[in-house]
């Protein structure tokens, strides 16, 4: 699993994070968890491939946001129990 962060200007409030969460499915359909935050200005999701960071960065600025940056990381799931 990779995690997906991009950074996000111009998001104000929770419209403006459901506006950004709306793009990020259509744009990746396989994201999962998908989730934004304009007091942070980041959005954030999982897919299992690698995504396209330009595709992800016109998407967002056609909805009137600017996409700062894009960054992927291995993703592992993060259990109650470690043995």
């Amino acid at each position: 699993m990779l995690k997906t962060t991009l950074k996000i200007d111009g998001m104000m409030c929770s419209m403006c994070e459901a506006h950004i969460n709306d793009v990020i499915r259509k744009t990746v359909p396989s994201a999962k968890k998908v989730s934004a935050s304009h007091r942070s200005g980041e959005a954030s999701f999982l897919t299992e491939a690698a995504v396209d960071e330009s595709l992800l960065k016109d998407a967002v600025a056609a909805t009137g946001y600017t996409c700062l940056s894009v960054t992927s990381e291995p993703y592992e799931k993060k259990g109650l129990f470690k043995w």
